[in-house]
């Protein structure tokens, strides 16, 4: 092995530095098992994200607004041809009051 000394070169390395340089892994490594044997946290993710994203971009893919059928029942509206039966508006007004505060 090499030792690169930036004011005299590069020099061998001896005995006692290749020692240095296992016993430095080694204390990594035992300070790596020990961190895991304290219990260090670790986080484990699920595929499910990912689901969660395709999902979403799916979604945003849809208008919030369906705008042609807004614009066909304004067309029906304004020609004064709407006429929703009273059991249909009853119920859209009972199932509006039922609904939770959001």
């Amino acid at each position: 092995m090499m030792r690169i000394d930036p004011n005299q070169g590069s020099q061998p390395l001896g005995e006692s530095g290749r020692a240095s340089s296992q016993s430095a892994a080694n204390a990594e490594t035992a300070t790596a098992a020990a961190n895991h044997a304290l219990g260090e946290d670790q986080a484990h993710l699920s595929g499910m994200h990912v689901q969660a994203q395709v999902l979403t971009a799916q979604a945003l893919q849809f208008p919030e607004i369906r705008q042609e059928k807004v614009d066909a029942l304004r067309q029906v509206v304004d020609s004064g041809s709407y006429r929703p039966a009273a059991g249909q508006v009853a119920n859209a007004i009972f199932e509006h009051l039922a609904q939770p505060a959001a």
